[in-house]
């Protein structure tokens, strides 16, 4: 035993040695050696070339950095390490504060879901009656007792009441000799006849403006070079908004791709101006939207039926849908801003429905049943997506708003607006009134004069297998049937088919890099951006090179 606590102790001894010799060759070599150093430098100094006496200062001066360099990371890091910890403790307490504030706003939610049960039970007994909610406090009549129990009689006496003020309003419109009022109100008036609730009084308008509606003489011989150049000239001398042809150019090809187009840019550059100047352009006016933080559902879109009072709460998104079903001439709706809120989520069955490949499915439930009165152009309570619509969205990407997710992105066609277009002089250029039928018939004919060339399908083919191998990205069937309907249609207003495919790759391909940890991949997109070079050329996908390069710099 006294022989291996001998060797144990001449072990840890060594080991001992081995480590404070270390740790002091390691504080005589940055610290405790500066004397010796000094006494080389001045024995040596005087008899140096002035060359080498400027390489023996710069010598001195790193060796005296390397120290200070050490002792400013240790206290670096202690710093953040103190940091820490208050952040830690801190986040702690916050937590457990926001514990508390969550219990509290259940037990008020409870409370108030209470307080509701007693207003809605408050005639007694175990009958319950409809709670009549904030809507109803904007109907005309105001519900009784027994029109709260009885619905037959709620519904005869809103009718009767609707009738009533329908006649003072005609009376008052042609008392004061309001000719285009007294019409309208006249029209319904007349659909009151029977006492028939109407349920959609917005939508039964729509039907009425549109019985004796004389529609204009339609140019169906314009070519889209032509519609596009004109559009452009209509926009600077009746509207002063100038846009460059480039996006006139996107924006028509991407009417041919996607009925759902998202205008991306800084605030200024004419995102909302663009379509709603697109839809004068067309002598139909867009109808605007201006999305709500608040939206949730479809229904702030399309809104809902009011059980209270047998009518449905509709919307000015609803009335253009429903009106889109009578006019030929394309219609756009304008979502403002409108990733304020979830697009996923208020836009949901909006965006399921234009993916179903057969039009005849383009249908939304509205209602469960159809009622006498219900306006025409609803069939079992159903309204038909027009294919002449065309949804429009314009996005800011700041921190008011949510992120554009690729299930959004992948279905719509996004225009970037990043510039202001420079004014220029032209002559008055007169609207042009086209069917939404011959824009589709001209989308047709372009991709049939147009088709993508052999040699562009190939690099494409290639530059796709690149993705995949390097990024696990890929075109998908989506994208390349885009690209199949973009393309054409853009060389056919005048650009060319290189220009269309840097387009989509740039914004629909290379995008999904954002969503990647891009810094893991940051070298690799230097390799990407030479092989696109020596695939298309060093002139070639200049949009797609600029696109990479930003996002290589943002990491």
């Amino acid at each position: 035993m006294s022989e291996f606590l001998k060797f144990a102790y001449e072990l840890l001894s060594q080991v001992v040695y081995n480590i404070v010799s270390w740790v002091t060759a390691f504080l005589k070599l940055f610290f405790l050696g500066w004397m010796d150093y000094f006494t080389i430098f001045r024995t040596y100094f005087p008899t140096l070339s002035i060359f080498a006496k400027i390489l023996s200062v710069l010598l001195m001066l790193i060796l005296a950095i390397i120290p200070l360099l050490i002792l400013w990371i240790v206290i670096r890091k202690a710093i953040l390490r103190h940091q820490l910890k208050v952040d830690n403790s801190d986040n702690a307490a916050l937590y457990k504060e926001i514990g508390r504030l969550n219990k509290q706003v259940l037990t008020l939610m409870d409370e108030k879901n209470s307080i509701l049960a007693l207003k809605v039970n408050a005639m007694g007994g175990t009958e319950r009656i409809p709670y009549m909610g904030a809507s109803a406090l904007t109907d005309d009549v105001l519900p009784t007792v027994g029109a709260v129990t009885d619905p037959g009689k709620a519904m005869q006496a809103q009718a009767n009441a609707i009738s009533a003020g329908l006649k003072e309003a005609a009376a008052a419109a042609a008392a004061s000799g309001d000719a285009s009022k007294a019409p309208i109100v006249q029209a319904v008036l007349a659909e009151k006849k029977g006492n028939i609730p109407h349920r959609f009084p917005k939508l039964t308008l729509v039907d009425e403006k549109y019985e004796n509606y004389e529609y204009p003489v339609y140019d169906n011989e314009v070519t889209l070079e032509q519609f596009a150049q004109r559009y452009r000239l209509f926009a600077a001398s009746q509207m002063g908004l100038y846009y460059t042809p480039e996006i006139v150019r996107r924006f028509i090809a991407g009417m041919s791709s996607s009925k759902l187009l998202i205008l991306e840019g800084i605030s200024g550059t004419g995102k909302t101006s663009l379509p709603y100047s697109f839809s004068r352009y067309m002598e139909n006016p867009a109808t605007i939207v201006s999305v709500q933080p608040s939206y949730r559902d479809r229904s702030e879109l399309l809104g809902y039926f009011n059980e209270f009072s047998k009518r449905f709460n509709e919307t000015e998104f609803l009335r253009a849908l429903y009106e889109a079903n009578y006019t030929p001439t394309p219609t756009l709706i304008v979502l403002d801003e409108m990733n304020l809120a979830r697009i996923e989520y208020y836009f949901a069955e909006m965006l399921s429905v234009l993916e179903m490949p057969s039009k005849e499915e383009w249908v939304l439930d509205l209602v469960p049943t159809a009622w006498e009165g219900d306006p025409v152009k609803l069939e079992g309570g159903k309204i038909t997506v027009s294919d002449a619509t065309w949804f429009i969205g314009t996005a800011n990407n700041d921190d008011s708003t949510f992120t554009i997710t690729d299930k959004v992105y992948d279905r719509a066609m996004p225009i970037e607006l990043n510039e202001r277009a420079d004014e220029f002089e032209c002559e008055l250029e007169p609207p042009c009134d086209i069917t939404a039928e011959h824009l589709q018939a001209l989308f047709e004919k372009a991709k049939e004069d147009y088709p993508i060339s052999d040699d562009l399908l190939d690099k494409m083919q290639k530059l796709d297998s690149y993705l995949i191998t390097r990024f696990k990205l890929s075109f998908g069937n989506r994208i390349m049937k885009q690209m199949y309907d973009f393309i054409p249609v853009y060389v056919a207003c005048g650009g060319d088919e290189l220009g269309g495919m840097d387009y989509i790759v740039a914004r629909k391909v290379l995008k999904k890099f954002e969503s990647m940890n891009v810094s893991f991949v940051r070298d690799e997109i230097t390799g990407l951006i030479n092989y696109i070079e020596k695939t298309f050329g060093k002139t070639g996908m200049e949009d797609s090179k600029a696109y990479l390069r930003r996002i290589q710099n943002l990491y």
